[in-house]
């Protein structure tokens, strides 16, 4: 999938991963490496995506009443109060009811904090058959993070890794195993946080969606527009989209700020 003017990659299968096509990788410099891979490419559609996933986060509250949405394709749940012996059917039941109802296949991890239940995520995603992972078992919590890279753990940026690789701390179970203390001296107490929730303590309460304080609909034309009909079909359409949002969340615009470029 290309950027919204079809300029860049910013969305690939696993098999297009697997023939060496990167991330933000330019088109042009890429087409004949994708037809002689025969990579089918396509250009984005945002009004979409947002649709689609405004449906996929309404089915989450069907199952729980705690539901953050997180970003565009991920969403933190609330389990609290659920019967352990019958949350795996019912997690996979709502697995099952999203795709029939949406057509959208989504992953399922389940963990004591958000920061553990981002990795039972993933490896939900990449290494279960039916897509849904519970981290309960504490001897394999301790291979999975041993196995996990520093900068693969949610909060940690590039540059905090490689304030933590200086340190000796390379992987998940390091920093599950280092001081506290030591981790807010050399990061922050978001880094403390992150240490925590390693070890099982939430310091991340889910949370409600906090309406926006600024809705931006802007797009770039995927080749050059000199005709004034087809820029005001595009501000028109893009301000009905803007205050789509805005009334959506119950929102009154404190001012309109209008660009073409």
């Amino acid at each position: 999938v290309l950027s919204n003017n079809d300029g860049c990659v910013i969305a690939r299968s696993d098999e297009a991963k697997a023939v060496g096509i990167p991330m933000g990788a330019p088109l042009h410099e890429y087409q004949d490496q994708m037809k002689r891979n025969g990579v089918a490419v396509f250009s984005s559609n945002y009004a979409l995506y947002g649709d689609m996933s405004a449906r996929v986060m309404e089915s989450l509250g069907r199952f729980t009443p705690e539901v953050e949405v997180y970003s565009i394709d991920e969403a933190f749940l609330g389990l609290e109060g659920f019967d352990p012996d019958i949350l795996p059917d019912h997690l996979l039941k709502m697995r099952q009811s999203i795709r029939q109802w949406t057509g959208i296949p989504v992953s399922v991890g389940v963990a004591p904090t958000k920061t553990l239940a981002k990795l039972a995520n993933r490896i939900a995603k990449k290494y279960t058959t039916d897509g849904v992972y519970i981290l309960n078992d504490p001897a394999l919590m301790t291979r999975i993070l041993g196995d996990i890279e520093i900068e693969d753990i949610w909060g940690i940026s590039k540059r905090w890794g490689i304030r933590l690789r200086r340190m000796g701390i390379t992987s998940a179970l390091d920093l599950q195993r280092a001081s506290p203390r030591q981790i807010r001296q050399a990061l922050s107490v978001v880094g403390e946080r992150i240490v925590h929730e390693l070890n099982g303590q939430s310091c991340l309460e889910i949370e409600d969606v906090q309406p926006k304080q600024t809705i931006m609909s802007s797009r770039s034309f995927g080749t050059m527009i000199s005709d004034l009909k087809s820029i005001e079909e595009a501000v028109a359409s893009y301000t009905a989209r803007a205050a789509a949002k805005l009334r959506h969340q119950q929102s009154r615009a404190g001012g309109l700020y209008v660009f073409i470029r």
